[in-house]
């Protein structure tokens, strides 16, 4: 194994760990081939994560992918893992949370990330994944973006929206693109998805010469842009996204939500994400509360989640409630009329608010028994007190926040 490892370069890629028999064990990608594969021969490696032990004892050879960027890593190991279903991937995460890019069936289609629990939601044309991190798939969304814009908005409008200022959307519905044109751009964004990228530049250069010869310079310089793009992609963000594979919940999505009110007035509750130990603000949601009067907490919250339930955002791993028991016991009869298996929790400041009392539903405890794995990404984040708080206060701070843009001005006009 040391040979092997020596010859490993340290380029970004995709590693495949086999058996004697030439069975693949494991598919994993990596910024630094290198570093990782190494990693995981180091004295003392396995002691947070014994679980991996037993499948690195079976490695009797590595093959390994070399690719130009962090972003074709992850794509390349996404279509190895459906391709080759490796034991210990399809071990180490619930099929039911698995990410998937869809390319939504639509006169302008737009491309959104999915849960495979979502994906009979949303007319699809094409379906890419499974994906092990949707919180990467996220970053590589917006890098892919810069590349080939395309419309994100769930309902079509004429006026030129925010993206569309910031050069994220053509702007089809105002007329800024043909539909001719615009479905170039998901033609390049399926290639690059494909792990096609090679491909997709030897199309490019062809169409620039084409362009160039008939003097339409402007799409000339637009395909000369977007092939030095393709070849000098600033995945920096996915790096970022990339760099602690070995922090279980470094994808973890954690929706946190608080309720906020003066003796019931101006009622509002908040929906903050954090991914593992991170806010992922694009995410936040507030609510101003519309079916209850008067003082109800627990109705209240109930509004809530009704109404984020009856969204297609996509679900969460861990949800979070600031308040005591009855907040949970209401949590858990709502999700299980809705057929939804999510794990609960409710947090609050105990008598002493020196310290939280924090409460957990039955079907987390059920929950954490089921694999190591399981256990060891829930523990984490239930064993960080200080995390708990921090995402306990951001929800209340961002309830507060928009409690206090309601009560400055006119009800009646918002």
């Amino acid at each position: 194994m040391k040979k092997i490892i020596s010859s490993v370069p340290k380029s970004p890629g995709v590693y495949e760990f086999r058996d004697k028999q030439g069975k693949i064990l494991y598919i994993g990608k990596a910024t630094s081939l290198k570093d990782r594969v190494s990693s995981y021969f180091l004295k003392n490696a396995h002691l947070d994560r014994p679980n991996i032990e037993p499948m690195v004892l079976q490695i009797a050879d590595i093959k390994i992918h070399e690719t130009d960027s962090v972003l074709e890593a992850l794509i390349l190991e996404s279509n190895l893992i459906k391709k080759h279903q490796p034991k210990y991937n399809v071990m180490a995460k619930d099929d039911k949370s698995f990410g998937y890019f869809v390319i939504t069936k639509e006169k302008f289609p737009r491309v959104i990330t999915l849960w495979k629990t979502e994906l009979g939601k949303v007319p699809a044309k094409k379906i890419y994944g499974p994906y092990m991190s949707k919180y990467q798939m996220n970053v590589a969304l917006k890098l892919i973006r810069r590349i080939f814009p395309f419309h994100s908005a769930k309902r079509a409008t004429s006026q030129c929206c925010f993206d569309h200022q910031i050069g994220r959307c053509p702007g089809p519905h105002a007329g800024a693109i043909s539909r001719m044109d615009y479905l170039k751009n998901i033609h390049g964004i399926e290639m690059i998805l494909q792990g096609k990228k090679k491909n997709l530049i030897v199309e490019l250069k062809k169409k620039m010469k084409i362009f160039s010869k008939k003097n339409e310079f402007e799409k000339a310089a637009e395909a000369r842009n977007r092939i030095f793009a393709l070849e000098h992609i600033r995945d920096v963000a996915l790096v970022s996204a990339n760099s602690d594979q070995r922090t279980v919940i470094a994808d973890f999505r954690i929706e946190a939500y608080d309720i906020s009110n003066i003796a019931g007035d101006y009622a509002v509750g908040s929906m903050i994400v954090f991914s593992g130990a991170h806010p992922d603000k694009s995410q936040y949601r507030k609510f101003k509360i519309k079916t209850v009067a008067g003082i109800d907490d627990v109705a209240m919250m109930r509004e809530v989640l009704n109404r984020r339930f009856n969204n297609t955002w996509p679900k969460p791993d861990l949800i979070m409630l600031d308040g005591g028991k009855g907040h949970l016991n209401m949590a858990q009869q709502m999700l299980k009329a809705l057929n939804l298996e999510i794990p609960i929790m409710a947090v609050a400041k105990g008598p002493t608010r020196k310290k939280l009392d924090i409460y957990q539903s039955k079907f987390l405890l059920t929950y954490l028994g089921r694999n190591e794995e399981i256990r060891e990404k829930y523990n984490r984040i239930l064993s960080d007190i200080k995390l708990l708080e921090r995402i306990r206060d951001e929800a209340h701070r961002f309830a507060i926040s928009y409690h206090k843009k309601l009560r400055g001005k006119n009800w009646k006009e918002i």
